[in-house]
């Protein structure tokens, strides 16, 4: 029996690590015991914890986000075993702990499923990193069971569904779960047809999420114009878009795509690429955004106080 630490560099508050719960499980598996633990367990600083380092036989950690970065070198340089897509594409859990059924009780998560039925995305876009770390074509990687038994809740993380060739098995093993089902990543609103929107119709819906990220790209204009209204969601929710902004685009851009959304009877969220650099007026636009008491009561970005909030 082993001592195995696991970890979360992002102590990211509220969503797991999937690759830590798989971890968990394949050693728990083997019967070692198992502890779940931030940086600050670990590290002082750049410095080593000694005395809590050395009680384990076996250290992992997981970085998810880049900005995250400096942290995951130094504990590398512990001999920590480090993987994730902030850190390090080269590095991946191996196929038998991959298809592992997850331990949500490191994260003491009772109610609620995460996991990916594809991997993989065609769309390129170059502000994303899922092609360089999936592939460029979305492929099912799992069916709903091997990360679901049951629970009344279900978090999907797959960056494209709906490019899938299989994706009206993978929609129909949702919509039998009965559980709630939160698309976390988004739904690519392009591949949108009539005979997909009734089968989410028939998925329990929590969230529902879309992107509109180039003010150029007219498809999804038009679909999401088409299909305003036609979905079903948790309590009357209103669809979630995302809006990407300093990235390709004009403060003007900007604002037509939140306020072409709100007339639409969506619910734009305004994504900032390189969130650190962007310029005060993106920072102060998703502000006003996001801030839903804000962005419902001031109609018009250029009414916004930037005091307020």
């Amino acid at each position: 029996m082993k001592n195995i630490g696991l970890i979360d560099i992002d102590s990211h508050a509220g969503f797991p690590n999937l690759a830590l719960m798989k971890l968990s499980a394949w050693h728990k598996k083997q019967g070692d015991n198992v502890y779940l633990l931030n940086p600050s367990d670990v590290l002082n600083g750049d410095a080593l914890s000694l005395p809590l380092f050395v009680s384990y036989d076996k250290l992992y950690a997981a970085c998810v986000f880049d900005w995250n970065r400096k942290t995951a070198s130094v504990l590398e340089s512990f001999d920590v075993e480090v993987g994730g897509s902030g850190y390090s594409f080269d590095k991946t859990l191996p196929d038998y702990i991959e298809k592992i059924y997850p331990d949500y009780s490191l994260y003491n998560i009772e109610d609620t499923a995460y996991g990916f039925l594809t991997r993989g995305c065609p769309r390129r876009c170059r502000f994303c990193i899922v092609g360089l770390k999936e592939g460029t074509q979305s492929q099912q990687v799992a069916d709903l069971n091997n990360f679901w038994h049951g629970q009344n809740n279900i978090k999907l993380l797959d960056p494209n569904l709906l490019a899938c060739p299989n994706r009206d098995c993978l929609l129909r093993q949702l919509a039998d779960s009965g559980a709630w089902v939160d698309f976390t990543q988004g739904l690519d609103i392009r591949l949108m047809d009539d005979f997909t929107a009734d089968y989410l119709n028939n998925i329990k819906i929590k969230n529902l999420h879309f992107a509109w990220d180039d003010v150029a790209d007219t498809i999804t204009e038009e679909k999401l114009k088409k299909y305003a209204g036609k979905f079903k969601i948790y309590k009357g929710h209103k669809p979630s878009v995302y809006v990407l902004t300093n990235f390709n685009s004009s403060q003007e851009q900007n604002l037509y795509r939140i306020y072409t959304l709100r007339d639409m009877g969506y619910d734009p969220y305004i994504m900032i690429y390189d969130k650190v650099n962007a310029p005060k007026h993106v920072r102060y636009l998703q502000r006003w955004v996001n801030n839903k008491k804000i962005f419902r009561t001031i109609d018009w970005f250029e009414d916004y106080d930037h005091k307020v909030g």
